[in-house]
């Protein structure tokens, strides 16, 4: 048994023995996922992608105080593969500490507080393809891959209809590098939530010479229905222009945190999105829990690969039905050009 091996049976027998001690709920949380895609374009593989991996942890909940931990297992075939030196190639498992935060929270009778320390991820996406754009790489294409993963601390406050949250992340070990990110999440008496996001890279000016990125982002959704849900989400992204030759040639520059953040670049992504999610006693409930239409666009996308053949708008069609503890999506979507459709399945089973 290696040192990964040994330190993942360490933890998860810690948390179970902490679960004895604890005033508040302790609970173990798992699942195991599946995952395979095809492209029709793709002729020379099976699958395009297919992997099977298992992600597995605890967590911790009571008044004043949450905490979760967990890891995410790959097995060799779809782990790290590594090269000794005398150039033979070996593959190996993968083990990622994926999800690991303390939230410690304050509850007085108008408002709530909450401090939040660790790794964790924020999400706006609906069907998982598109969206999340105030944090995500632009380059990313989606396909349940929406999520971005913060190292931060963060402060809450929520009162009435309104959840605000202010972060500051870094992206190294030193705290050289990193971002503050603002948030104002407000849910109505109506079937109406509105998102407001900034982000822009701040820290990197404290102890180097960088250009600044701004995020602007808004999200939508209502509930016209009790079964159909229409959303939708913006942002603008903006590098500020130093056109200055003594900038360009600083010892210190940090670059952009994504390569297509050139200065004085600017990008207007959004999408629309609707969802039909049939009630509990309709028939159509046991066809499926969820079925997902979208369109997005990115302006000048080919911008984003250099100049690669691109289209500027994507779609993607995704069907999700859960059965006891699984749950099944299927997703149909456009690839780089919209005649390029490509398919994709998932199957997560949890573990509880």
């Amino acid at each position: 048994m290696n040192f990964k091996k040994i330190t993942s049976t360490l933890l998860v027998a810690g948390m179970c023995s902490a679960a004895f001690a604890a005033d508040g709920e302790f609970g173990l949380k798992g699942n195991v996922q599946a995952q395979a895609t095809r492209t029709i374009a793709d002729h020379d593989n099976n699958l395009s992608s297919y992997w099977i991996r298992a992600n597995i942890g605890g967590q911790y909940k009571s008044e004043d105080f949450d905490a979760l931990v967990m890891l995410r297992i790959f097995a060799p075939q779809f782990g790290n593969k590594i090269k000794d030196g005398d150039g033979k190639t070996t593959s190996y498992d993968k083990i990622l500490a994926d999800l690991y935060w303390a939230n410690y929270k304050w509850n007085f009778e108008t408002f709530k507080l909450n401090l939040k320390v660790g790794h964790w991820k924020t999400d706006w996406s609906q069907s998982t393809h598109f969206g999340t754009y105030i944090d995500k790489d632009l380059t990313a294409r989606g396909l349940w891959m929406r999520d971005y993963s913060h190292n931060a601390i963060e402060f809450g406050w929520q009162t009435g209809y309104s959840n605000f949250n202010f972060m500051v992340a870094t992206r190294d070990n030193k705290f050289n590098t990193g971002y503050v990110r603002v948030e104002e999440d407000i849910k109505f008496d109506i079937p109406l939530e509105l998102k407001l996001a900034y982000r822009s890279n701040a820290i990197d000016l404290v102890q180097n010479t960088a250009v600044l990125t701004h995020r602007y982002a808004a999200y939508l959704s209502y509930k016209p229905f009790d079964f159909m849900r229409l959303y939708g989400e913006y942002a603008y992204i903006h590098t500020e222009d130093e056109a200055n030759h003594l900038f360009a040639k600083a010892p210190n520059k940090v670059a952009s945190e994504s390569k297509y953040m050139t200065e004085g670049s600017s990008f207007h992504p959004f999408y629309i999105g609707a969802e039909y999610a049939p009630s509990k006693d309709c028939f159509m409930n046991t066809l499926m829990s969820s079925l997902y239409v979208e369109w997005e666009h990115i302006n000048n996308r080919k911008e984003l690969t250099n100049e690669k053949k691109i289209d500027d708008w994507a779609w993607t069609v995704a069907w999700a039905k859960k059965i006891a503890n699984s749950k099944l999506q299927f997703s149909v979507y456009s690839g780089n050009e919209i005649s390029d459709v490509g398919f994709a399945f998932r199957l997560t089973s949890t573990i509880k």
